[in-house]
Parts: structure tokens; C-alpha cells; sequence
């Protein structure tokens, strides 16, 4: 497969590593994009593969919470300035509102009545008054004894870019509000090792296996396999399940606890979260200055 440099210039935004290394880890991988992440990352040339994490649509986040149960819904738009819109805040509000009362999946909220009307029209009919599509993506539901929520970068009440909503088995005390912050800034991949995808242990681990090897071979006082499989790589994967469960990670506010003994510490246990972020996952199409200059004058 040819290497382009538009996969190079990708592959070096999600990694941060340098114009040659990302060529070479696309050459070595035949163009796949995600083999060419571990490569890096097994040769200790990625500052940090953030592809999945970044952020391409505009939109809101919105939350709603009522006796144990809680909602999050995603509506997007093409810019940040119909984000603001009143119009549009007042319908990421009321589909929310909506998807609380009645709906338990994206597709019932879709054509679950709002005023009369399904969701999915009155996103027609907004989508024609206001100029701009949107695109109602994304709907989690959460229940439990306590359902706190937070928050980021709040646009209006009860919406943002980042929304959290967390189960605690418990009573709340006030940290609630606390560890639904943790996860806004953190972003866990699991609440536990127990619930981590089998698949994403299995890659780390490929990946720790190779770079101590590789790591091991190229050093003046090599350890023996032993050592490497039953400390170094053990190790490792400890560390790295310590920086992705919610659980495992070091708490926000007390560093020197992590998230599980700060919830145990005030009475709680944690039963499950929901974090959602406008736009992740998606990827924008961008076009440069000068062929949108040029779209415009028709060329």
C-alpha cells in the first residue's frame, strides 16, 4: 500500500511523533493506521496516541436526572455558533427531558413524541429553521440507588461539551460531585479491570511484551526472560490498569488515594458512569483556506 503524506500528517497529529517515524511505523505496518500506533508506541516514539479522543463535531451534551435515573444525550451541529443558539439549547433541554421520562435506547427516543411531534421531526423542522444540520447521536442511560452528574464547560444549565452522570450504591455526601469531576478530567476506558475490554488488555500487553524485549536486547546488562515475563511485564500492566479504571486511578482531589478508596472512605461504592464528550470519536472533514476561497468564487 502506498503511503500518502496526508496518513503520515494524520498519523503525527494522533502521536505526536516525528514526520520519518511516522512514515516508517506506515510502511512497516503496510498503512494501517492503528498497527502504526502500537508501532510507535513499541519503539517509544509516540508522545501519546490520542486519535480516538479527538474532538471534530460541534454540539452539546445534554443531561437530565430524576429518582435513580439518569440520561445523556448528544446533539450535534456543524458549528459551535448554532451550539449557542438559544433554539438549540432549548431542544437538547427538552429532548433530554424527553429521553428521561420515557425513552431507553436511541432509537425509541427518536420517535418518542415531544409536544405532539416525534423527536426526530421536530430535529427536521429545527434543522430547516435554523439553517444547520444536527444530528441527535448518541443516548446513555444510567440507574442506581444515587445518580449525581456534573457538568464541563457548561454552555446553559444541565448541558456542555463534557457530561458525567455516576451510580453510587450509597448516600451521598458530596462526593458525588467530586468523583463525576474525576472523571470528566481523567476519562477512564472502564470502571474496573472486570469490565475493561479483553481485547484493549491483550493489545497493551502485546505492546509492554515487545518494548521490554526490544528494551532488554538493546541493553549493556540484558535481564534474564524470567525477570522480563514475571516482574517487568506484570509490572507494566499493573501501572497501565491503574491509569485507565476508574477505580485504580489516583484520585484528583487526594492523589494519594485512588478512586476506590476515596468512595469507600465516604460510605459509597461506585456501580457504574457514563461520561460523554461532544464530538469524540467523529472526525470533521477540513478543507484549506484556500480551496474554501476558492468555493466561494465558484472556481
Amino acid at each position: 500500500m502506498t503511503v500518502t503524506a496526508q496518513m503520515v500528517k494524520e498519523l503525527r497529529d494522533s502521536t505526536g511523533a516525528g514526520m520519518m517515524d511516522a512514515k516508517r511505523a506506515l510502511t512497516e505496518t503496510a498503512g494501517d493506521m492503528e498497527a502504526a500506533v502500537d508501532w510507535l508506541r513499541t519503539k517509544g516514539l509516540a508522545k501519546a496516541a490520542k486519535k480516538a479522543g479527538r474532538v471534530a463535531a460541534e454540539g452539546l451534551v445534554g443531561i437530565a436526572v430524576r429518582d435513580g435515573r439518569g440520561v445523556a444525550i448528544e446533539l450535534n451541529s456543524e458549528t459551535d455558533f448554532v451550539a449557542k443558539n438559544a433554539d438549540f439549547q432549548t431542544l437538547v433541554r427538552d429532548i433530554a427531558r424527553v429521553a428521561l421520562e420515557t425513552a431507553d435506547s436511541l432509537e425509541v427516543l427518536k420517535a418518542t413524541h415531544l409536544n405532539g411531534t416525534p423527536v426526530e421531526t421536530v430535529l427536521s423542522e429545527a434543522i430547516a429553521r435554523i439553517g444547520e444540520n444536527m444530528n441527535l447521536r448518541r443516548m446513555h442511560v444510567l440507574e442506581g440507588d444515587t445518580i449525581v452528574h456534573y457538568v464541563h464547560n457548561a454552555a446553559a444549565e444541565g448541558m456542555g461539551k463534557i457530561g458525567v452522570l455516576v451510580a453510587l450504591k450509597g448516600r451521598d455526601n458530596g462526593i458525588g460531585r467530586q468523583l463525576a469531576m474525576h472523571i470528566a478530567a481523567s476519562n477512564p476506558l472502564a470502571l474496573s479491570e472486570a469490565q475493561l475490554d479483553p481485547a484493549v488488555i491483550e493489545r497493551e500487553r502485546t505492546i509492554q511484551t515487545q518494548k521490554a524485549l526490544e528494551e532488554n536486547a538493546a541493553s549493556a546488562k540484558p535481564k534474564p526472560q524470567a525477570v522480563i515475563e514475571n516482574n517487568i511485564i506484570p509490572g507494566r500492566m499493573k501501572k497501565f490498569l491503574e491509569e485507565v479504571t476508574l477505580l485504580g486511578q489516583k484520585f484528583v482531589i487526594n492523589p494519594d488515594i485512588t478512586v476506590a478508596q476515596a468512595a469507600a472512605e465516604a460510605g459509597v461504592e461506585i456501580t457504574g458512569y457514563v461520561r460523554m464528550e461532544v464530538g469524540e470519536g467523529v472526525e470533521k472533514e477540513k478543507e484549506d483556506f484556500a480551496a474554501e476561497v476558492a468555493k466561494t468564487r465558484g472556481a
